[in-house]
Formats: C-alpha cells, sequence, structure tokens
C-alpha cells in the first residue's frame, strides 16, 4: 500500500500541486480580462479637448457696459453681460414680481460685483439660443418657442420651466473671471 501512494504521487496526483495549477489559471484568467477591460474602461473617460474646455478664464476688459459677449464653454454657449445701472435696479426691481422660478437678482452674481451677469446661453425649455436685448423686460429672447428673460436671466414669459442657469465661476481679479 505504501508502493501506491509513492506511486500516486509520482503520477502527479500531488494535491498541492493540482491547487497551484488551478490558482495559477485562476490567476491567468484574471489578468486577462484585466487586460481586456481596461481599454474598454479607459476610453469612456472625457478626451483631452473636452478636458481642457473644462474651465476658461476670461479678460472681462474687452467688454463695455451694457454689452454682452458670448464664448463657448463646454460646448455651450456662455454669456458674460456687463450690466448697466439701470439694468442692475430693473432686475432688482422685478425681484417682487411673480416668477416661475423665484431667484432673486442677488442670488444670480457673486457679492459686490452686481455688474457682472454670467450665464449658460441655452434655453431652459429645449437648449435654443435667446438672444440679447429682446422681450418685453430687457434680458433675452427665445425665438424658437417665445421664452422671455429678465436683465437677471430669469424666466418671465413662455413655456421654459426655470431661470438661465449660473454656472460656477470665480474672480481671479478685477478683470479676470474663472468659469468652471
Amino acid at each position: 500500500m505504501a508502493d501506491s501512494a509513492v506511486h500516486n504521487t509520482e503520477a502527479g496526483d500531488d494535491p498541492s500541486r493540482r491547487d497551484f495549477i488551478h490558482i495559477a489559471a485562476i490567476a491567468a484568467a484574471g489578468g486577462a480580462v484585466a487586460a481586456i477591460a481596461w481599454p474598454l474602461i479607459s476610453q469612456m473617460n472625457p478626451s483631452a479637448d473636452t478636458l481642457a474646455l473644462a474651465s476658461v478664464e476670461y479678460d472681462l476688459t474687452k467688454i463695455e457696459p451694457g454689452q454682452q459677449v458670448t464664448i463657448n464653454w463646454r460646448g455651450k454657449p456662455l454669456f458674460i453681460r456687463y450690466r448697466t445701472q439701470a439694468q442692475i435696479d430693473e432686475a432688482v426691481r422685478d425681484d417682487s414680481a411673480q416668477l416661475k422660478d423665484p431667484e432673486s437678482d442677488a442670488q444670480r452674481h457673486k457679492p459686490g460685483k452686481a455688474q457682472w451677469l454670467i450665464l449658460v446661453g441655452s434655453c431652459t425649455h429645449l437648449g435654443c439660443v435667446p438672444t440679447v436685448g429682446g422681450g418685453e423686460y430687457g434680458g433675452w429672447f427665445c425665438p424658437c418657442h417665445g421664452s422671455v428673460y429678465d436683465t437677471s436671466g430669469r424666466i418671465r414669459k413662455g413655456p421654459a420651466p426655470k431661470n438661465l442657469v449660473v454656472p460656477e465661476y470665480a474672480f481671479l481679479s478685477d478683470t479676470k473671471v474663472k468659469i468652471g
């Protein structure tokens, strides 16, 4: 009987050797799955050009009071408007008006920087780009479906359900802003 136990070990029936082969095969399969999955998962990351547009800096000295510039940010139009005192006063006066999406003018700009209004320039109804200065409230007018925004970017009339979006932004200096 001792001869058969010695004979089986020599023939490759050693349990520790068999366990090692199973573990090695499982580890190799796991490595193969990881090697295949890595490029598939990696391709879901944003491209380099998208990451480059994640934030944008703009020199505010290029804008005169009462003017607006439109720049591209994350594939969307971004309105930067240098409001006059009359536009600010009108927006503050309309804080008590009946609004679909109630928000005060002070909630739509940085403290002490009421003259600068920065908004994502996409209508909250279907994503059209509103035109500046249109409509009876002096803000923006979306010609596609008739949404009217005031000088603070708040929806006043039309099918749009929400105000124009205020993105995250910070003033780097008195003349430079970083959006995103």
